[in-house]
């Protein structure tokens, strides 16, 4: 299968392979880059510099959308309703939300209302848009040089199920790697590229240009 990949341009980014990174997960990852490069890719060294930035824009953007989308499940005409009898109108409101949303939903309609309520709107939301920007930019200047960027899907093999349930902001960085392209409205695949000494599966993540048959 030698050069099936040839004349492709496959980007790593720095930012990707950073101090923190699961040493397993940052050998399965390289390990599946150099077979690319054994079926004929380019495999060259890029920069995504505001990619530090990821998590908290993504979860003050995510966090208000959820709050505005989710104010319509009130019980009136979307979603779920509480039991009654109901002591009047806003009873309802607030029994249909707390029985309806759980612990997760909860928490993000409280940090996405704050983000946009009056006084914090600029500070914090505007300025999450105006990074988010920078981050699409990141992406658009690799993708000039190259067809597709390949990172790992996590800093950490896939978690145990509940294991980490008891400890959100842990959850949230998990997410470093992924959320970055849900910024950019790129599309993105995640495969297996592995497993640890444990038998955890190690995942590498798939990038790709929007609108385009780079992947095909």
């Amino acid at each position: 299968m030698k050069g099936d990949l040839k004349g492709f341009t496959i980007g790593i980014p720095k930012e990707y392979f950073v101090k923190g990174i699961d040493p397993e997960v940052d050998t399965c990852v390289k390990r599946a880059v150099a077979q690319f490069d054994t079926l004929g890719a380019t495999c060259i060294d890029v920069s995504l510099p505001h990619t530090e930035y990821a998590i908290p824009v993504y979860y003050l953007i995510a966090t208000a959308e959820a709050s505005s989308n989710l104010a319509r499940y009130d019980g009136v005409k979307y979603g779920y309703r509480a039991q009654g009898p109901f002591r009047g109108l806003r009873d309802m409101y607030e029994r249909t939300r707390a029985e309806g949303f759980g612990d997760e939903v909860k928490r993000r309609i409280m940090l996405g209302t704050y983000a946009l309520s009056s006084g914090y709107y600029d500070a914090y939301y505007r300025k999450a848009q105006q990074v988010r920007t920078l981050i699409c930019k990141d992406f658009n200047q690799v993708f000039e040089t190259c067809d597709v960027i390949v990172t790992p899907t996590a800093p950490t093999p896939a978690f145990r199920i509940g294991e980490k349930i008891g400890d959100p902001l842990q959850m949230y960085l998990t997410d470093i790697f992924t959320i970055s392209a849900n910024l950019a409205g790129l599309p993105g695949l995640s495969l297996p590229c592995g497993h640890t000494k444990e038998g955890l599966p190690v995942g590498l993540q798939i990038l790709s240009k929007r609108l385009t048959k780079a992947l095909s």
